[in-house]
C-alpha cells in the first residue's frame, strides 16, 4: 500500500513468497523485505516494463505467452468482429459450429490478427490427442457391449426409482470417473451410457446428455481432475485436502441443483 505498487506499475500482487513459503493473510499491508518473490498479474505491456526497473526488481522470468502472443494491437477491432461473426453463426445455426469457428479463424488470418505460426502454437495438441484417443475407446465400449453392461447395471440398481434418481446416479458416476481422468474424456465416455439409459427408460435423452455435460465440468474434488485446478495448485499454495474440503460439498450442491433444474428446462 505504501509504495502504491498497483498505481505505479499497473500490476496487482496476488502472492508473496518468503523463505520458500507463500505468505497468507492480507498482502496489501505486508511489509516487503529483501529477497521477497512477488507473483503479479496484469497487462502484458506492464509486465514487460518491470524489466526496466532493475534497481527495484530482479525479474525472475516472463511467462511463455509474452513471446508467443501476436503484437497486433491495431487489429483488435477485426478480432472482435471475427468473434461476433462466429457467435452469430453459432446462435442462428446456418452452418455447423465447427464451420463457424473455421470461418472466424480464416477472418482473423485475413485481417492479419494472427499469423500462421502463432495460430499453430495456440493449438493445445494434448487435448486434441486425448479426445481423438477417447472417441474410439467409447466406440469400442459400444461395439463390445460394455455400454449395455453398464446401462443394465444402472437399471437394475436405480431403474425403478424414477428418472431423477437416475440423473443423480449418472451425475455421481461421472463425477467419480472425473477424479481420475480429464473432464473431456469423462464426457466422451459417459455420453453413450447416458443416452443408452434414456433409451431403455423410454424418456427424452436431452436431460441425460445435459447432466453429463454439467457433471463432467464439475471437476472440483481433486487438483488433477482438471488442468485449471492443477494450474492454481502451486501459486495458491493449496493442498490436496483443500480441494476435497471445498470440492465435495460444492459437487453435491451442483448435483442437487442439476437434478432439479435440468428436467425443468428439458422435460422427460
Amino acid at each position: 500500500r505504501e509504495v502504491a505498487f498497483r498505481s505505479t506499475y499497473g500490476l496487482s500482487v496476488v502472492g508473496i513468497r518468503r523463505d520458500g513459503e507463500a505468505l497468507a493473510g492480507k498482502l496489501v499491508d505486508e511489509p516487503l523485505l529483501m529477497g521477497d518473490t512477488l507473483l503479479v498479474v496484469g497487462n502484458w505491456s506492464h509486465i514487460r516494463q518491470l524489466q526496466t526497473h532493475s534497481r527495484d526488481f530482479l525479474l525472475m522470468g516472463l511467462p511463455a505467452e509474452v513471446d508467443e502472443m501476436a503484437p497486433a494491437r491495431s487489429q483488435a477491432i477485426h478480432a472482435l468482429i471475427a468473434l461476433g461473426v462466429m457467435i452469430l453463426l453459432m446462435v442462428t445455426d446456418p452452418v455447423p459450429n465447427v464451420i463457424a469457428a473455421l470461418i472466424a479463424c480464416l477472418l482473423m488470418g485475413k485481417f492479419r490478427c494472427i499469423d500462421m505460426e502463432s495460430a499453430y502454437k495456440s493449438i493445445h495438441w494434448p487435448t486434441l490427442i486425448l479426445i481423438v484417443g477417447m472417441l474410439p475407446f467409447a466406440l469400442a465400449l459400444q461395439k463390445t457391449g460394455g455400454v449395455d453392461l453398464i446401462v443394465d447395471g444402472l437399471m437394475a440398481l436405480v431403474g425403478n426409482m424414477g428418472p431423477r434418481v437416475m440423473l443423480a446416479s449418472l451425475f455421481a458416476l461421472c463425477a467419480v470417473i472425473g477424479l481420475f481422468i480429464s473432464n473431456t474424456a469423462t464426457a466422451v465416455l459417459m455420453a453413450p451410457i447416458a443416452l443408452g439409459t434414456a433409451q431403455q427408460m423410454g424418456v427424452s435423452p436431452y436431460p441425460f446428455a445435459m447432466t453429463i455435460a454439467i457433471a463432467a465440468s464439475a471437476a472440483f474434488m481433486t487438483p488433477v481432475s482438471s488442468p485449471v485446478n492443477t494450474l492454481v495448485l502451486g501459486p495458491g499454495n493449496y493442498r490436496f485436502a483443500d480441494f476435497i474440503r471445498i470440492g465435495v460439498p460444492f459437487t453435491l450442491l451442483v448435483m442437487g441443483v442439476s437434478v432439479v433444474a435440468i428436467p425443468w428446462f428439458f422435460p422427460f
